[in-house]
């Protein structure tokens, strides 16, 4: 059995994507993505993993497009995240 590596945060399971990789995601591409970053954040919650509400979850609840900087893209690019 392996031992306690820690807690998971939602910025461990989140996929980011720049602003010309999010252009070339088709629209089930992207309805998958919404969908599947919203049950992350879902399951974490329900086992208190998540306190506040990252960023990423209010522009996917606000239909925002999920692009971030290239410059941003090794720290996740959203308030809150960490590298």
């Amino acid at each position: 059995m392996v031992g306690n590596m820690g807690s998971v945060s939602f910025e461990d399971v989140a996929v980011d994507f720049t602003r010309q990789e999010w252009h070339r995601l088709d629209p089930a591409q992207r309805t998958m993505h919404k969908d599947v970053m919203l049950e992350n954040y879902s399951n974490l919650a329900s086992v208190g993993l998540c306190v506040a509400k990252p960023e990423m979850i209010f522009k996917l609840e606000r239909g925002e497009e999920l692009w971030i900087l290239e410059e941003e893209s090794s720290g996740h690019g959203y308030p809150g995240a960490t590298e």
